[in-house]
């Protein structure tokens, strides 16, 4: 699944996601997501979360 629903994700997910440092080369960080920071209910770069180690980004992948 990609990530561009908010109704697919939710607290407790493992996802992977592109972090703004890593937009340019697309390197995935992997995570449990914490808070999910995107409002609209769809986002065609991937919903914006917070992962559980603090960082941010937009999900590319819930695994």
């Amino acid at each position: 699944m990609n990530g561009t629903n908010r109704s697919d994700i939710r607290a407790g997910l493992e996802v992977q996601i592109v972090l703004k440092k890593d937009q340019r080369t697309g390197n995935l960080t992997k995570g449990i997501v914490k808070d999910i920071l995107t409002k609209s209910p769809t986002h065609p770069h991937g919903i914006k979360v917070r992962l559980e180690s603090g960082d941010v980004g937009r999900v590319k992948e819930i695994l």
